[in-house]
C-alpha cells in the first residue's frame, strides 16, 4: 500500500513537472543549410530527376533533424529554398512541386503517402517529424490547378506557391503557408490575400511567414499584434546587405521591436552572401550564427519561454518618439552632407569629437545622438537620418536613424558596406522623432556580430548601451517601418512576371479592340 501510494505520488509529480515544462519553456532549433543546387535551373528536368535532387538535400536535413531531436529540441525550422535552391522559371520549377493539402484534412503523409496523389517529398518530411518526435518546418513548392478562363490563371493552368509546411511530432500536417511578399521569384505566384497561419502546441502558439514578408505589415505584424502568437517560425534565403539589413542584425531587431520569439533559419551560400541564422527572444538575441568563411551548415538550439508575454522579464511597450519629441534638438553641424545608403539619400553629420551631442534631420524625422568614444582613432563615424520610400522599387516607407562607421576616412564612403571597426563606445544614446510605432533596434559589432546584453531600449524610445564599454561598433540604428505610407503596389505582394505580363497583354488588347 505504501509502495503503491509512493509510486502514484511520483507519477503525479512527474506529470506535473512535464506539464509545467511543456507550458513554460521549449527547446527550439534552427538549421542553416548549405543547399545543393541543380547545375542548371533554366532547363526543364524530369520529375524523377527533381526528386533525386531534393532527396539529396533532405538527406542533409535529416541528419540535422536527428541531431536536434537527440538534444531535446521540440521544433526545428529549416530554410527557404532548402530543397532545390533558386533562380528557376515557372516551367523549370514545376517538376519540384507537389499538391499540398489544407491541414484541415488531418493527414499524416508518412502513414498514407498516396492519399492525395504524388507526394513523396511530403511523405518523407512527415516521416522525419514522426520518427524523431519533433515538429518540423520545411519550405517546398505547392501547385494548385486553376480555371484557365480566369484572367489571373497562369498559362500552364496552375498557381505555383512558395510554401511552408509544418508537421507535428506524429507526422501530421498542421500548417501550410503560401508566401505573400515575393522577391525576384518569377517561378511563383502570390496568393490573392495574405494568409494568417497559426497553430497551437503544448509549448505555445506559433505563426509563420517567409523571408521578404518580414519587411511588411501583412502577414508579419498582424500575426503578432492581432493574433497574439508567442513565436514566429521564419525560413529565409536572405542575402546580407550592410549596413542595415544583414540577416542576424535585422531579424534580431525585429524580434525585439515586435516583442516576440523568432526562429530564423537561413540558407548557407557564401557566394551569394547568404548566411545568418538565429534564435531570438523579445529581450535579446539568444544564439546566432554568421559565417562567410566556410561552406558548412550549422545547427543552433536554445531553450525559450513558451509564452514570453507572461514572463516577468517581458520588455515594456516603447513610445519610440517620446524622448526625441520633448527635447530641444542638439546643435546641427554646419557641414551636414548627403550620402547614399542602400539607394536611399540620407542626411549625415560627422562625429568630430570624442564625445558630444548631435542632431540631424531629414524632412520631418530628426535623429538625436549622445555619445562618448573610448578614444577617436583613424575612423570616421556619422549620424544619419532618412525618411521616405525606400530604394529602386520605392514601395516600402522607411524611417531610419543610424550611427555608423564609414568605409574609409573619406566621407563620400559613408553608408557603404564595411565589416570591421576599431572604435569602442562607453556611452551611446540614439533616438528619433518617429511617426511610426514599428521601430526595430539594431546594434552590429565588428566582424558582423551581435551584442547580446550590451544594449537596451528605454520606454521613451532611446537605444542605449549598458554594462560598460562596447566592442568596436559598425552601426547603432533605429530602423522604422511606416506601413501606412507604403505605396499601394506593395500591399498585394509582388506578383509573378508572367501573370503580370498576361494582365498587361489583356489590357492592351481591350484598348486595341476599342480603337478598332
Amino acid at each position: 500500500m505504501i509502495t503503491s501510494s509512493f509510486q502514484a505520488s511520483v507519477a503525479v509529480c512527474a506529470l506535473v513537472i512535464l506539464h509545467v515544462s511543456a507550458l513554460d519553456t521549449f527547446i527550439a532549433a534552427v538549421y542553416e543549410h548549405p543547399v545543393l543546387r541543380p547545375k542548371a535551373t533554366e532547363t526543364p528536368v524530369s520529375r524523377d530527376d527533381a526528386l533525386l535532387h531534393m532527396n539529396k538535400n533532405i538527406d542533409i536535413l535529416e541528419r540535422a533533424i536527428q541531431q536536434a531531436a537527440a538534444q531535446g529540441a521540440q521544433i526545428i525550422v529549416t530554410p527557404e529554398d532548402a530543397l532545390y535552391g533558386w533562380k528557376f522559371t515557372r516551367e523549370t520549377i514545376f517538376p519540384y512541386l507537389e499538391d499540398i493539402q489544407d491541414p484541415r484534412v488531418a493527414w499524416i503523409p508518412c502513414q498514407d503517402p498516396h492519399r492525395f496523389g504524388d507526394t513523396p517529398v511530403q511523405a518523407r518530411l512527415s516521416c522525419l517529424a514522426k520518427n524523431n518526435s519533433i515538429y518540423v518546418l520545411a519550405n517546398i513548392g505547392d501547385k494548385k490547378p486553376c480555371n484557365s478562363h480566369k484572367s489571373t490563371c497562369p498559362p500552364n493552368g496552375y498557381y505555383q506557391y512558395n510554401t511552408n509546411v509544418v508537421y507535428d511530432a506524429k507526422g501530421q500536417l498542421v500548417a501550410r503557408y503560401h508566401k505573400y511578399n515575393l522577391y525576384s521569384e518569377p517561378q511563383f505566384d502570390a496568393p490573392e490575400n495574405p494568409e494568417l497561419v497559426t497553430f497551437n502546441t503544448a509549448f505555445g502558439k506559433f505563426g509563420i511567414f517567409t523571408c521578404f514578408d518580414i519587411l511588411f505589415h501583412d502577414p508579419a505584424v498582424t500575426l503578432v499584434k492581432d493574433l497574439q502568437v508567442d513565436t514566429i517560425l521564419f525560413p529565409t534565403a536572405w542575402i546580407n546587405v550592410l549596413p542595415l539589413l544583414t540577416a542576424i542584425e535585422f531579424h534580431s531587431a525585429w524580434a525585439m521591436g515586435m516583442r516576440v520569439n523568432l526562429l530564423a533559419a537561413n540558407i548557407h551560400h557564401v557566394q551569394q552572401n547568404m548566411t545568418g541564422s538565429g534564435i531570438y527572444a523579445p529581450d535579446s538575441p539568444k544564439i546566432f550564427h554568421y559565417d562567410m568563411k566556410t561552406s558548412e551548415g550549422k545547427l543552433l538550439l536554445w531553450e525559450l519561454n513558451s509564452h514570453p508575454r507572461n514572463s516577468p522579464d517581458y520588455p515594456a511597450a516603447v513610445d519610440w518618439s517620446a524622448y526625441a519629441t520633448t527635447i530641444k534638438p542638439f546643435p546641427v553641424q554646419k557641414n551636414t552632407f548627403s550620402g547614399f545608403m542602400s539607394r536611399d539619400e540620407f542626411n549625415f553629420t560627422e562625429l568630430f569629437e570624442n564625445a558630444g551631442n548631435l542632431s540631424v534631420c531629414h524632412k520631418d524625422l530628426c535623429c538625436h545622438l549622445s555619445y562618448r568614444m573610448l578614444r577617436k582613432g583613424n575612423e570616421v563615424y556619422v549620424l544619419g537620418a532618412f525618411t521616405g520610400l525606400h530604394g529602386r522599387r520605392r514601395r516600402e516607407y522607411w524611417q531610419v536613424c543610424t550611427m555608423l562607421k564609414c568605409k574609409t576616412t573619406n566621407v563620400t564612403t559613408c553608408g557603404q558596406p564595411v565589416e570591421t571597426a576599431l572604435t569602442r563606445f562607453d556611452v551611446f544614446s540614439l533616438s528619433g522623432t518617429f511617426r511610426t510605432k514599428y521601430v526595430f533596434p539594431e546594434v552590429l559589432l565588428t566582424k558582423v556580430k551581435l551584442s547580446p546584453g550590451k544594449f537596451e531600449v528605454l520606454k521613451d524610445g532611446r537605444l542605449v548601451n549598458k554594462n560598460g564599454l562596447s566592442e568596436p561598433i559598425l552601426t547603432v540604428s533605429l530602423f522604422g517601418r511606416w506601413y501606412t505610407k507604403d505605396s499601394p503596389s506593395s500591399s498585394g505582394g509582388i506578383r509573378n512576371l508572367e501573370t503580370t505580363n498576361l494582365l498587361i497583354a489583356t489590357f492592351l488588347m481591350i484598348i486595341v479592340l476599342q480603337i478598332l
